[in-house]
């Protein structure tokens, strides 16, 4: 039974309009004013409140703005006797779901009544699949090394608080999914997630991005932006890569955790945020710090809890489980019968050297589905994993031998050279 919150100063009005929803099965609450309609509304849920716009002590565009602070997905129809175009306009404007005026047409406000129960029905359906998608996306945390057993019990006792978290490791090792599981396990989880890679973003466009910009601010500032702090409002904040972040950046982000507000950039208002921080980087911020290129202070605002997400090379005892978990989502991505693979398959890829961690080898398991046997075996991995895998290593060291790009592109000419005269 739907539940109705009737705000009208006349009581004439408030019965008669009770009188008609009881006999059309709803259930009816009344309020003189609108201080009333605010203290029932703090003590009980209305799926729909009718609000007149007369009253004494609080009208009723004063009382809708209270009830779009306390309950933005309650519908409210605005009702008054001394409407104009203008005033349903302001009414409809400030967040009315619609206006009616005095006397209503009752079969109007029937009408008006279910289709405001209806939106109010598919917002709370919405919400209820946007959580349960929200779930499905995230990936578990696979594994059952003592290195990955550490990180979840971390998440689960730094997730229930506040705290800023400083997530670290290689690329590829699942630090985004880390911060995604904290959120998760948070009392914020029902608010946003809002993530920012600083190293994919400008420096000139870095502030812009995280605090907005008022129109004007800059050249392209053709209307006003609303930055990332604010989209994070009452939720969580993930900075990626942190440690690319620039130095004007820096100071600013610092301030924002300091005193919880923000200024968009060409703005001179603050404007008050309430956001979880979470960051991520794959440098040694200390050496950044030694450097010059990252703020202690900041370091010490974000770091008050470190967790350290741990190399594939560093959990090989987890590569089986891993394994299995992608040949089972890459078959089904590509609608194939899921392949097996073989022990002594499974063993080799144990022994090389995962320099892009989880990434890497989810990138593999996928070249084996796709080129190796129906039951993947220790020749497929050799062909397809170990060779591209010394391949990569080969580059790798050569890289790593001549310390500047001048150095490598002379080695580089040096060996065409070898090579065109043996052609020849």
């Amino acid at each position: 039974m739907a539940n109705v919150l009737i705000v009208d100063d006349e009581k004439s009005i408030r019965r008669t309009l009770r009188d008609i929803l009881e006999l059309e099965k709803y259930k009816v609450d009344e309020a003189a004013d609108g201080l009333d309609c605010i203290v029932k509304l703090k003590q009980n849920n209305y799926d729909v409140i009718i609000l007149d716009i007369k009253m004494p002590k609080m009208d009723g565009m004063e009382a809708l703005q209270r009830i779009n602070e306390l309950s933005p997905e309650t519908p409210v129809v605005m009702i008054s006797g001394h409407g104009t175009i203008d005033t349903a306009v302001e009414a409809v404007k400030n967040g009315a779901f619609d206006f009616i005026s005095k006397p209503p047409d009752l079969n109007r406000l029937l009408i008006t009544l279910r289709n405001a129960m209806d939106k109010s029905t598919l917002i709370t359906e919405k919400k209820v699949l946007q959580r349960k998608v929200k779930k499905k996306k995230i990936q578990e945390i696979i594994g059952e090394s003592t290195e990955i057993k550490n990180v979840n019990e971390t998440i689960a006792k730094v997730a229930e608080v506040d705290t800023r978290v400083l997530i670290t490791g290689s690329n590829g090792t699942g630090k985004e999914l880390v911060a995604r599981w904290i959120h998760e396990k948070s009392n914020r989880s029902d608010n946003p997630l809002v993530e920012v890679n600083c190293a994919a973003i400008p420096s000139e466009l870095i502030e812009s991005e995280l605090f907005g910009h008022e129109k004007g601010s800059f050249t392209s500032a053709h209307k006003q932006r609303i930055g990332k702090f604010e989209e994070a409002n009452q939720g969580t904040l993930f900075l990626d890569e942190i440690g690319d972040m620039s130095l004007s950046a820096q100071a600013k982000v610092l301030r924002a955790l300091q005193e919880n507000r923000i200024t968009r950039v060409g703005g001179n208002k603050d404007i008050q945020v309430d956001v979880r921080i979470l960051s991520a980087t794959n440098k040694d911020l200390q050496h950044e710090i030694a450097k010059g290129t990252f703020r202690e202070d900041l370091y010490h605002r974000l770091s008050v809890i470190i967790v350290k997400v741990p190399a594939l090379n560093e959990r090989a005892s987890d590569i089986p489980i891993l394994v299995d978990h992608f040949l089972d989502q890459v078959c089904a991505e590509y609608n194939i019968p899921t392949k097996s693979i073989d022990s002594a398959a499974v063993k080799l890829l144990q022994k090389i050297n995962w320099t892009g961690n989880i990434r890497e080898l989810r990138n593999v398991v996928e070249r084996l589905v796709i080129l190796g046997d129906d039951k993947i075996t220790k020749n497929n991995v050799e062909l397809f994993a170990v060779a591209n895998s010394n391949q990569r290593t080969s580059l790798q060291n050569m890289f790593e031998k001549h310390s500047s790009f001048d150095s490598l592109v002379s080695h580089m000419k040096q060996e065409y050279e070898q090579y065109k005269g043996i052609i020849v």
